[in-house]
């Protein structure tokens, strides 16, 4: 088996053994940092392989946290109309999608590629998200990635283009793939 396969062993458990214990420790040192922290490398190598990454100039992964729950208000006891209540209803759009539409805003000039799951906690949780460069040269000679050079793919994650963003628009059916 390579070592992917038992990346993924130990991620399908991650409160379990060696991946429970450095969890508590990251997760320590993760709260205290801000929203959105660009990182060296992937804490999940295997699946940032799996949705494109590659370690190579022109490609950058971020770290975001996102509070988790609700964005609730509290109802106001009187003196409004229905409509003016302030009851937010619970938004459409996942967690991760969020994560990434924050991620794009922070680094203007790069495009998402996707995003994966890292950790959660009772108030937050954290997604690593990985965003490519379509204006660097080694992305555009990369046939891999050369197709998120194009102008279309500017500003994809708005768009909902991205894989979480699919997902969240109903586009995925499980068990069924879109031919290209």
């Amino acid at each position: 088996m390579s070592i992917y396969k038992y990346m993924a062993e130990i991620w399908k458990k991650p409160t379990e053994g060696i991946a429970g214990k450095l969890r508590l420790i990251r997760l320590i040192k993760w709260r205290k940092e801000p929203s959105v922290v660009r990182i060296d490398r992937p804490t999940r190598l295997n699946r940032a392989r799996t949705l494109g990454y590659k370690a190579k100039q022109g490609i950058i992964v971020v770290r975001v946290r996102i509070r988790r729950g609700l964005m609730n208000v509290s109802r106001p006891n009187s003196g409004r109309r229905p409509k003016r209540m302030g009851i937010i209803h619970p938004s459409k759009k996942s967690l991760q999608w969020i994560a990434e539409e924050r991620a794009a805003r922070k680094y203007p000039n790069m495009n998402v590629l996707a995003s994966y799951w890292v950790a959660s906690d009772g108030r937050f949780s954290w997604y690593e998200v990985i965003l490519v460069d379509p204006n660097h040269p080694s992305i555009k000679s990369d046939k891999d990635l050369a197709w998120i050079t194009n102008p279309s793919q500017r500003s994809r994650v708005f768009r909902g283009l991205t894989p979480a963003g699919r997902k969240s628009r109903g586009l995925y059916v499980k068990g069924s793939r879109r031919k290209r």
